[in-house]
């Protein structure tokens, strides 16, 4: 028979070896390049989120004024300086700015620069005069004209229209710049930008601050635009002047696999700038690193997701392979009783599968390659192991098979179990427990990458598993068969005996079977685990439905917020950061430690954790404590262990400028609406403290718990807060403009919502998606292979047994009760390899990189849960439907003259 005629005669199971090849192809090239796409998507967003002073490359001098500085002649460096820089930072730039600035700078002499001037401020306010070329084309004079300093001053200058307006300067305005002497100042100009919101005025600053002493009030710091020659004046007369060689990295030309030379390249120049006398100023190279520690943790949990994916896969191959040998083995039978040798027959199969099935993997390739993002490095060595399995599976196998040279004599085949066999069974075993140990020394994620073998011991153990299982489960077949027997329907016994002798509880069947499964629950229980700490996560934070942040605010906000709609609780609190706590006596200027204070409304706030839900209980010393009156009583707190063990069991804090004693009365973990993580904090409780009369606490902090609330409306009542407190203070009507800081709200369902945004979040639930639902589509492809692995011989049983009376129902019940065993020993043991991979593998997963600090415990959702009745109902009704189908293809019906099917 002619090489084209036997692939035409096995043709179905060519084609399905070539489906499983082309599908295998395009998952180990398909789902790598979609998380480098992913990866590199978050790192741009990442990136480009990134505060434009903190993300750039700033190279800066602060030189000596031994003579006056010739300021328009440095920019002339702008490009030397980034030809300098270490590659491959020069072709990753694509913007770069220069500027010479007095006042405000990051040196010391910089920041002795004050103004004095005609303002309208409580106090002076903070200037710096700045020239960078390429401004003045981007603004609209809207008073006066551009700078034009002569050589005698003063130093010109142009003033944006909204800090005008702050300061109460107009055009002809004169102010002094003091430094280490004087320079004259004139305001010339007001203008207005164009775009304010590009990078090029990132440092072109106006913001409010507080004077010196905070009680006198509010100032302004801004800075003023003005010619070379006007920092140069400027520069002479204070003796003080920086420049700044500003380059920014193109962000959509990024990508997560060069972070380790961009990296590299800002330490080299940090370590040796472009030229003596610069330092460098960046946050870009900890923003890079901090990526590259998520995207590792996300990178391993991928591994080993796509490993369960393409071993289950390959099994399938495998399935599928011995399936059309099985089918062959009359063939393969008289091919060696005429005398033909295992070379022989495997070089006739090989020449069948080599025609079809490379064409398919390399189809699968090319679909990989047209999916959006970057090739995974080595990409075709997994391809090139695929097509090989998939094309000498058949081969190998025709090669070896027992049966092809025993004449398919099973009695002659069955034996006890080799003791070769059991010695590889026992290495499999030794090798998973020895994988899962050097996993949790060494965590699956590398400098180098992840090592391929430690991503593959979670397959190792479900195969583990599977041996088990399969060695475990025939005796108490047995033992439920005998039981079955004394019943009077012979379906339930029958199928059991089958269960107990053919293929469907066989090693391979089960062993694919439960990788799949085992991929499929580890991927659930890993989703909820992350899921479950975010959660927790956002419950400590946010402490309730709500809340609200400010600067400070009026006592009588707490009202205000309450008469919000869809509010029904409110706690105010007091949060301040590096408060310095003394000991009892009050002695030592320096203190004991510095902690994180919060003073809260005790019964307010546990009001807020009950309506709300979120956040835990408060500990009953803050919720219960009433006010002490007798003398200098300490008062009871609640503190972090840390601060436990340094403050012992007493001692002093100030509260809004007043000292009181405490008692360490509890000590606590964490704390309602602190992050996770905070590990230095005391609690106090407002309600126990000896107040003076007419004395309040003014909270910082608003927890918000209620329902339907608009935004807006909490944040314009907490602004008439903040304003209300400005005018108690400074005894004058304050406008909203001199707020220092806008309330900022933030809802519980939005802080949840940033944590799986940007970043390498999208490769998490992508990563989350694939394994769930690659796994499950497996696992019932694994069932459907499983129902074909003997078909033939199911056939030939249910054609007798119709002779004797078995109905249409009853030969479907057969099949359920056969397949049963399999499915149920499948989900138990794949169920419970992947439940505890999480904890096997522990922290090697480096799931608390995505959690904001809260630590991790395996938690198993209700619907994962509930899913696991229903997987196996999904199972036993796709075998119904793969039987159904085979049944109607060999038509059974007419099998040894059965006439029609009742």
């Amino acid at each position: 028979m002619s090489l084209l005629r036997r692939v035409r005669a096995i043709a179905g199971y060519l084609a399905l070896l070539a489906a499983l090849g082309l599908v295998a192809s395009l998952l180990v090239s398909g789902v790598p390049r979609l998380a480098n796409g992913f990866t590199d998507d978050g790192l741009r967003s990442d990136v480009a989120a990134m505060r434009g002073t903190s993300r750039d490359l700033t190279l800066e001098s602060e030189p000596r004024l031994d003579k006056r500085p010739v300021v328009a002649a440095q920019g002339g460096n702008l490009a030397g300086y980034q030809a300098k820089l270490p590659a491959p930072l020069p072709g990753a730039i694509d913007r770069s700015w220069y500027s010479a600035q007095v006042g405000q700078g990051s040196g010391d002499a910089s920041r002795r620069v004050r103004a004095v001037g005609p303002f309208t401020a409580d106090c002076l306010p903070s200037l710096a005069l700045r020239y960078q070329p390429g401004l003045a084309e981007g603004v609209r004079l809207v008073d006066g004209r551009a700078p034009a300093t002569k050589s005698g001053g003063p130093a010109e200058a142009v003033i944006s229209e909204e800090a005008a307006g702050r300061l109460g300067v107009a055009v002809g305005a004169d102010f002094t710049l003091t430094g280490d002497g004087d320079a004259p100042v004139r305001i010339v100009g007001v203008y207005q930008p164009l775009d304010r919101t590009g990078p090029e005025w990132d440092e072109v600053v106006l913001a409010p601050e507080n004077c010196p002493p905070p009680a006198t009030g509010q100032t302004w710091r801004a800075t003023l635009l003005t010619d070379a020659e006007g920092a140069e004046f400027a520069a002479v007369g204070t003796g003080t002047i920086t420049f700044h060689w500003r380059y920014r990295l193109a962000e959509q030309r990024l990508r997560a696999d060069e972070l380790d030379a961009l990296v590299a390249a800002i330490t080299e120049a940090d370590r040796t700038p472009p030229a003596e006398g610069l330092w460098l100023t960046t946050g870009l190279d900890q923003e890079m690193t901090g990526f590259q520690e998520r995207q590792r943790a996300v990178a391993a949990l991928l591994a080993v997701v796509l490993s369960g994916l393409v071993a289950t896969l390959l099994g399938l191959i495998v399935l599928a392979a011995r399936l059309a040998v099985d089918r062959r083995r009359d063939e393969l039978t008289l091919l060696r009783a005429r005398g033909g040798t295992s070379v022989v027959i495997g070089l006739r199969t090989l020449a069948e599968t080599a025609l079809v099935v490379p064409l398919a993997v390399l189809a699968g390739w090319g679909g990989g390659m047209l999916l959006p993002g970057r090739a995974q490095e080595g990409e075709w060595r997994f391809v090139l192991a695929v097509g090989l399995i998939a094309v000498l599976s058949v081969p190998v196998l025709a090669m070896t098979s027992r049966a092809a040279f025993l004449g398919g004599r099973h009695d002659l085949t069955r034996q006890r179990i080799s003791p070769r066999r059991l010695a590889l069974e026992g290495f499999l075993l030794l090798l998973a427990v020895l994988g899962v140990f050097v996993l949790r020394r060494r965590g699956l994620s590398q400098a180098s990458g992840v090592d391929p073998f430690l991503a593959s011991v979670p397959v190792l153990l479900a195969v583990a598993a599977a041996l088990v299982a399969v060695r475990a489960v025939p005796w108490p077949l047995r033992r439920l068969g005998r039981f079955t027997a004394r019943a009077r329907s012979v379906v339930p016994f029958l199928g059991l005996a089958r269960a107990g002798r053919a293929a469907p509880v066989s090693l391979g069947p089960l062993a694919v079977l439960v990788v799949a499964i085992a991929t499929g629950v580890f991927t659930s229980v890993v989703t909820s685990t992350v899921g479950d700490a975010r959660d927790r996560a956002a419950d400590s934070a946010i402490a309730g439905d709500a809340q609200m942040i400010g600067y400070t605010y009026a006592s009588t906000t707490t009202e205000a917020l309450r008469g919000v709609d869809g509010v029904e609780a409110v706690a105010p609190l007091l949060v301040d950061s590096g408060v310095r706590l003394q000991d009892r006596l009050g002695t030592g200027s320096h203190g004991i430690m510095q902690a994180q204070q919060i003073v809260l409304d005790g019964p307010a706030m546990a009001e807020v954790l009950r309506i709300s839900g979120r956040g835990g209980r408060l500990p009953g010393v803050l919720s219960d404590a009433v006010r002490v009156d007798a003398g200098d009583a300490p008062v009871p707190v609640v503190v972090s262990p840390e601060v436990a063990t340094k403050v012992g069991g007493s001692g002093a804090t100030e509260v809004q400028g007043r000292r009181y004693a405490f008692r360490v009365a509890a000590v606590a973990e964490s704390l309602p609406g602190l992050p996770v993580g905070t590990r230095n904090f005391i609690a106090i409780p407002a309600q126990a403290l000896p107040l003076p009369v007419n004395a309040e606490i003014s909270p910082n902090r608003f927890l918000i718990a209620g329902d339907g609330f608009v935004v807006a409306e909490l944040a314009a009542a907490g602004d008439r807060g903040q304003l209300d407190w400005y005018e108690n203070v400074f005894g004058r009507e304050v406008p909203d403009s001199r707020l220092m800081a806008r309330s900022a709200v933030t809802t519980w369902a939005g802080y949840r919502a940033a944590m799986e945004a940007g970043g390498v979040n999208g490769v998490l639930s992508f990563t989350f998606a694939a394994g769930a639902i690659g796994a499950t589509l497996l696992a019932l492809l694994a069932v459907g292979f499983t129902v074909l692995a003997d078909a033939a011989g199911r056939g030939r049983t249910l054609s007798r047994l119709r002779t004797m009376g078995l109905s249409t129902g009853q030969s479907r019940g057969l099949l359920i009760y056969e397949l049963l065993p399999l499915v149920a020993v499948a989900v138990l043991a794949g169920g419970a390899v992947g439940v505890a991979l999480p904890w096997i593998l522990g922290p090697a997963l480096g799931l608390g990189g995505f959690t904001a600090g809260a630590p991790i415990r395996t938690h198993l959702d209700v619907m994962l849960v509930l899913g696991v009745p229903l997987l196996m109902v999904v199972a036993l009704v796709t075998a119904l439907l793969v039987e159904s189908g085979l049944n109607r293809r060999m038509r059974l019906g007419e099998v040894l003259r059965l006439g029609e099917e009742n």
